[in-house]
């Protein structure tokens, strides 16, 4: 069920106390991580500044929630 959130704040990446948290966490495993991030960013996505891994990136949909494409290194 989704509704609308009065007074919505975006999820900060990464965490950080007194800061609103990621409600819910999204990974999808990807073959070619480059062209994965593209089509995110053409979509509307967003890349964070911070990256946890070089074989993965962290981006925000429109909204503002966090999630992860993964490479798929098989």
């Amino acid at each position: 069920m989704f509704q609308q959130a009065t007074g919505y704040q975006a999820p900060v990446w990464p965490p950080a106390d007194g800061q609103q948290r990621p409600m819910m966490h999204f990974d999808f495993q990807v073959g070619d991580l480059d062209s994965a991030v593209a089509e995110a960013i053409a979509l509307g996505a967003s890349v964070a500044a911070e990256q946890p891994r070089d074989n993965v990136r962290v981006l925000f949909d429109p909204a503002g929630h966090p999630f992860c494409l993964c490479r798929d290194d098989g």
